[in-house]
């Protein structure tokens, strides 16, 4: 039978890694934030990496948000239709996409796409000694590679959570449009009746605090990569797994203060 010491190693031992973790994440934001306020900013490697992170993301937010708004307004509309609320599906599925399934799904996609480019990126210029030779050089590989990488996630984010939900919108349109006959009015009418600016607020502050994480956690993965391929290829996995996560457990807290400052079913 085991003591009841040794019952607590492995809870104790994962929340250790866990705090160690938490220290190197903030340890790097420190230096992101002292990056930021130096005023060198490189705008030439952000206007690249916003190509490559916002308009190379873009066909595959465009997809999961128009797929996803189809499938739930078809599942929403069935059900709706047995108590005769199906001229409210519009006004549901709209705040659905803006509060939630918009800024989640498009998070998502995002750290699967870029955030594995980014540490793979990183994690290769770091097992070959290209880190270490950029601080020979008097270039601190925060303010290289880490920076233009942030502040274009900050720029492309908010406009890839909007094309998340505006294309949701539209293919919901066309399910109840010319799917289930509804008259595009009733639609429309119940669309911009019950949805906001506080719910479209919402969506574009989540997907600024998802790209701030998705970056930094991706970054820290390549730069804490080590013994070679093997090392760049767990560490691009771990972005992507720690990165998701992360995404999904802040959103429940971040949807439970918005929520305070932005209540649902306002006017």
């Amino acid at each position: 039978m085991d003591s009841p010491s040794g019952l607590l190693t492995l809870p104790g031992r994962t929340f250790l890694h866990f705090l160690v973790y938490l220290g190197q994440l903030t340890a790097l934001m420190r230096e992101l934030m002292i990056a930021v306020r130096s005023g060198v900013w490189r705008l030439k490697l952000v206007a690249q990496q916003i190509v490559a992170i916002g308009y190379g993301s873009q066909a595959v937010v465009i997809v999961t948000g128009a797929f996803t708004g189809a499938v739930f307004t078809f599942q929403s509309y069935a059900k709706f239709k047995d108590f005769g609320f199906e001229t409210t599906v519009g006004a549901v599925v709209s705040v659905a996409l803006c509060r939630e399934l918009g800024p989640v799904l498009a998070g998502l996609m995002v750290a699967g796409r870029v955030g594995a480019a980014m540490a793979a990126d990183i994690g290769t210029m770091k097992v070959t000694e290209q880190v270490d030779a950029l601080r020979v050089m008097g270039v601190h590989p925060v303010d290289y590679l880490v920076l233009p990488r942030f502040l274009a996630m900050m720029v492309s984010m908010p406009f890839l959570v909007a094309e998340s939900i505006s294309f949701g919108l539209f293919a919901s349109y066309l399910v109840t449009s010319f799917g289930y006959d509804m008259p595009s009015a009733w639609y429309m009418t119940h669309m911009l009746d019950h949805t906001n600016m506080e719910d479209l607020s919402i969506g574009m502050i989540k997907g600024f605090v998802f790209g701030m994480l998705i970056t930094l956690i991706s970054c820290h993965q390549g730069l804490a990569a080590e013994n070679g391929a093997v090392g760049v290829g767990l560490g691009t996995t771990r972005a992507v797994v720690i990165s998701s996560l992360v995404l999904l457990i802040v959103n429940f807290f971040l949807s439970i203060l918005l929520n305070y400052v932005f209540p649902i079913g306002t006017v």
